[in-house]
């Protein structure tokens, strides 16, 4: 089993998440600008307890099986304060989710956490493509994908929090990663 390492970026703290995380998440969590284009799975109005049960009965275990790879972010200027949340999924066609609080939006500090979980991905988890569902009007999310040189490879329809949306899958495989780093 792949133990998740904590991560650093140029302004970032990623650690791996823990249980002692779910008040910090409950508080940034919960919030529409952050919730409406994730999975529908994610329960809306978000329970009290959402962020310790999800922790607790879902992200935890399976960091433990060794099928994901959750994070919090963290501003090295401020590490005792949780943002938001990376992960990875050993999922077919899911392979990276995020989520960023409200304040923290805009600044490109999901660019740097990106970065240092696909390299995680493809270096430390020797993986050989990454693949990212999203809403398609989730506009920052899908610049990001472009930035990074993902491509656009696929439209679904898919259930998110705030609705029915059509639903995009981004690719970058390992050798287009590393001919852009």
């Amino acid at each position: 089993m792949e133990t998740t390492p904590t991560l650093y970026t140029e302004r970032l703290i990623l650690r791996p998440l823990e249980l002692a995380d779910a008040d910090a998440i409950q508080q940034q969590f919960p919030h529409w600008e952050v919730v409406r284009y994730l999975n529908a799975l994610v329960p809306w109005p978000y329970p009290a307890d959402g962020a310790l049960t999800y922790l607790r009965d879902n992200a935890l275990p399976a960091v433990a099986r060794g099928e994901q790879w959750h994070w919090s972010i963290r501003l090295k200027s401020a590490p005792e304060q949780l943002i938001g949340s990376i992960s990875l999924m050993n999922e077919q066609d899911n392979n990276r989710g995020f989520w960023l609080g409200p304040k923290w939006q805009g600044q490109g500090l999901m660019t740097e956490a990106s970065a240092a979980v696909t390299e995680h991905w493809f270096n430390a988890l020797g993986r050989t493509v990454l693949r990212v569902p999203k809403a398609t009007p989730n506009i920052s999310s899908r610049r990001l994908s472009e930035r990074t040189g993902m491509r656009l490879i696929r439209t679904d329809e898919g259930r998110f929090v705030g609705g029915i949306f059509p639903l995009e899958v981004w690719e970058i495989t390992g050798e287009e990663w590393w001919s852009r780093r």
